[in-house]
């Protein structure tokens, strides 16, 4: 019980970032690499403010807010500048290393000794569990609003927003703003959860974040009921759940970046074949 409780705690908290990497992969076909970087920020803001006696909940929006203005300036490094996208996030998430190393003033900080969102009497999986629902129920009502079908079409047509008068560039740094803000409070909230924040602790978590939502996007895009961001979550929950039971078997922590790529393989297989076809059956392709 106690593993399973662990595996829904660790799956919720980096549930924030799929919904984040959904944003900017799957809504505004926008490949942003700057997340590898405003994770560790969201947990380096987080943890220094809370080392300077600064109250963890506002220490946490702070946070949230500084990652989202990461994520702006990508969309201007893009929009303004004529910057690819692809490269947009990586002169960031470069950039950003730095910067979590100036915020922190060394690479690990941590936060035993220091009063945080989990130290209390209440259970870190309850609160996990309301901090996820809340921003689930907001994203959820964010997306049925007129920006939201915006959102949705500049990643389908961008020249038809354009022709409803609809900044694509607006649209576009709202979407960046908003995904990086979530991946900066999810980096704050494992900060406080693990009892540190590391500079190198956004390391993968962009193709962590997507493993999670091909996941998630391939086992249940036939489901018309689930929405966007339960795919995000259902699949992160499925992601972490592999990599615990792997863990379990003896699998060596060494190959987990090779079990995740072939996670990926055989969730993007999902979406071109049936499983049949791979003993001979008749391609779905």
């Amino acid at each position: 019980m106690e593993l399973i409780v662990s595996i829904l705690e660790q799956a919720f908290l980096f549930s924030l970032v799929s919904i984040g990497v959904y944003i900017t992969y799957k809504i505004l076909d926008f490949p942003d690499l700057s997340v590898d970087g405003t994770f560790p920020l969201g947990a380096a803001v987080a943890s220094a403010l809370i080392v300077s006696g600064v109250n963890h909940l506002v220490s946490t929006f702070i946070a949230m807010a500084v990652g989202g203005i990461a994520g702006g300036i990508t969309a201007i490094l893009h929009v303004k500048l004529k910057i690819t996208n692809l490269m947009s996030g990586i002169l960031v998430m470069i950039g950003l290393y730095s910067v979590n190393l100036f915020i922190m003033g060394k690479s690990n900080l941590p936060l035993f000794s220091d009063n945080n969102i989990f130290n209390n009497n209440i259970k870190s999986i309850f609160i996990i569990s309301i901090i996820l629902i809340i921003v689930k129920f907001i994203f959820d009502y964010f997306m049925k609003t007129q920006i939201g079908f915006l959102l949705i079409g500049v990643g389908d047509n961008e020249q038809v927003v354009t022709s409803l008068g609809v900044s694509k560039n607006k649209i576009k740094f709202l979407g960046l703003v908003i995904s990086n803000a979530l991946v900066a409070l999810s980096g704050a909230l494992s900060a406080q959860y693990n009892g540190f924040s590391d500079v190198n602790m956004g390391s993968g978590i962009v193709v962590k974040g997507l493993a999670c939502v091909i996941i998630g996007v391939s086992l249940f895009k036939k489901l018309s009921f689930i929405n966007l961001s339960t795919l995000a979550i259902l699949g992160t929950v499925i992601y972490y759940g592999a990599i615990q039971f792997s863990l379990e078997l003896g699998l060596n922590p060494n190959n987990l970046k090779l079990l995740t790529a072939l996670l990926i393989v055989f969730a993007l297989s999902l979406n071109n074949f049936k499983i049949k076809s791979l003993f001979g059956g008749k391609s779905n392709a």
